[in-house]
């Protein structure tokens, strides 16, 4: 009789602690394209992109040159086998000094996208939490993600969130 009284009681704690709780999702790939931030950071990191690829474009055009050049030289004969071995090792480094600045530039466009979105991201964070507190959720969720299959008792928070950010 004990065991059957503990468990109700336990069965009721865990009902009541679930009626509770208070959900609410929104859509963060949604918010972030109807942001003017986000927009112009947009724009800033395609222009700083297309800065690096000009240089990387300068670079390959460079390299077509010279490896023409020593086409020309090869096919009509007029270099030695030494001049053979140092143009075709000094081609070979500046094919090493391309691919090289291609990573840098993977690395630095990283870097500047992080640079240019996590004022926005801590930003709309910050309103996502404060709203949370506000309206005692238990959870808020990223629709976007695909974590959610079914949202029919949750909230849509991104109302509240758009109008925080003035959009």
């Amino acid at each position: 009789m004990k065991k059957l009284y503990l468990s109700i009681l336990v069965v009721f704690f865990a009902l009541s602690f679930c009626i509770g709780q208070k959900y609410a999702y929104m859509n963060s790939t949604q918010l972030l394209l109807e942001m003017a931030e986000v927009k112009s950071a947009d724009t800033q990191l395609e222009a700083y992109q297309k800065q690096l690829v000009s240089r990387g474009e300068t670079m390959v055009k460079a390299f077509e040159g010279n490896y023409n050049k020593y086409v020309e030289k090869a096919q009509a004969g007029t270099l030695t086998g030494l001049q053979i071995q140092q143009t075709e090792s000094e081609l070979a480094q500046e094919q090493q000094a391309i691919q090289k600045y291609e990573q840098e530039v993977q690395v630095l466009i990283g870097k500047k996208r992080e640079e240019l979105y996590k004022p926005i991201l801590d930003k709309v964070k910050v309103i996502v939490e404060q709203i949370g507190k506000e309206n005692s959720y238990t959870m808020i969720f990223d629709s976007s993600r695909g974590g959610i299959l079914f949202a029919a008792e949750a909230d849509n928070i991104m109302p509240l969130v758009k109008s925080r950010l003035g959009i």
